[in-house]
């Protein structure tokens, strides 16, 4: 008997790519790597691997994927931080074909099990207004009014991994990912998270001799962050577990982006002037996870430290931020 094959979709993203340096230590199965981006353009790049660069947006390309696999991992999407989402909503509502797409392709492959990446922005917009925001239980993305274009994408997504569950006994796994930050991810030029984004506006100032920062909104919105290595053990915890609804994955460690500021300086050693964009977007007030229902399924919930995964994150970008900007003049940051 052969071993075997999880394919990763979106591997040559942040998640994916991580997701696919943890998998590749595990000699009992073969892996296979999709992602739209040519090779060269993957945030990491991993022997051993079956690297496939193909858009999955084609079902041809999700057939071709889902060839031979036990499982498939999708977390394949157009995406990016609070900029790129409320900018390019169509883009990111084009996702839905990459997830139709692997799901009838893995049907047809009687796939074993399937996992699709949800995201916290499927959430019901009224439950998110307050900045001390109850954390979010699984049952309030209902009545619908998620995030327009991602998270309606999103929701859409999670249906139709319920009733390819229902109506074609695909085995379908979901987890609503909380703002997943760490290394080897975008950290600049547009399509960056909150937690690179501001490691990044501070190397910048701390390199060009320039102590101030912009921040947009008020810096008094609140978010939860979720550390690389608890998003790779979790997903790894659902899919070997019985788990028949989408649940949260993410910390329950809430700060504000004031907050998330004042950390990044300490690391930094820096002090900095704040600059605070009322008009630049800023998503919703308030958002957090509610970690019950991991805990029961799973017994487990992540909790890697938003200062113990910010120190490793910052020292990565700090070092991206040399490499590339070493000989050039302090003006070219950030360009």
């Amino acid at each position: 008997m052969g071993k075997r094959l999880i394919v990763v979709c979106g591997a040559g993203g942040f998640i994916g790519g991580h997701m696919i340096s943890r998998l590749v230590q595990n000699q009992e199965i073969d892996l296979r790597a999709v992602d739209v981006k040519p090779m060269d353009e993957w945030f990491q790049q991993t022997t051993g691997v079956e690297n496939l660069s193909m858009d999955l947006k084609d079902p041809d390309s999700a057939t071709r994927a889902c060839d031979g696999a036990t499982q498939v991992i999708n977390l394949a999407a157009d995406m990016g931080g609070i900029g790129f989402i409320e900018k390019f909503k169509a883009e990111c509502m084009l996702s839905v074909l990459v997830n139709t797409n692997l799901l009838m392709a893995a049907r047809d492959a009687n796939v074993e099990r399937f996992f699709f990446s949800s995201s916290a922005c499927v959430y019901n917009a009224d439950k998110q207004r307050d900045a001390d925001v109850m954390p979010l239980k699984e049952a309030d993305a209902y009545p619908a009014m998620p995030e327009d274009g991602y998270g309606w994408e999103k929701l859409f997504s999670e249906r139709m991994c319920r009733h390819f569950t229902e109506d074609f006994d695909v085995s379908t796994r979901v987890a609503r990912f909380h703002n997943v930050y760490g290394p080897f991810g975008t950290w600049e030029a547009g399509r960056e998270k909150a937690p690179a984004a501001i490691c990044r506006k501070v190397i910048d100032a701390k390199k060009a001799g320039k102590h101030e920062i912009e921040i947009w909104g008020d810096g008094e919105q609140t978010r939860s962050f979720m550390y690389i290595d608890d998003c790779l053990e979790g997903v790894s915890r659902l899919m070997n577990a019985e788990v028949p609804e989408p649940i949260n994955l993410g910390s329950d460690e809430l700060v504000t982006i004031n907050q998330l500021v004042d950390l990044v300086q300490e690391i930094a050693g820096i002090k900095l002037e704040r600059r605070y964009n009322l008009d630049a977007p800023k998503g919703v007030n308030g958002r957090n996870s509610d970690n019950t229902l991991i805990k029961k399924y799973l017994d487990w919930e992540p909790g890697i430290r938003l200062r113990e995964g910010m120190e490793k994150t910052y020292a990565w970008i700090e070092a991206e931020h040399d490499a590339k900007y070493a000989a050039a003049p302090s003006d070219d940051y950030g360009k």
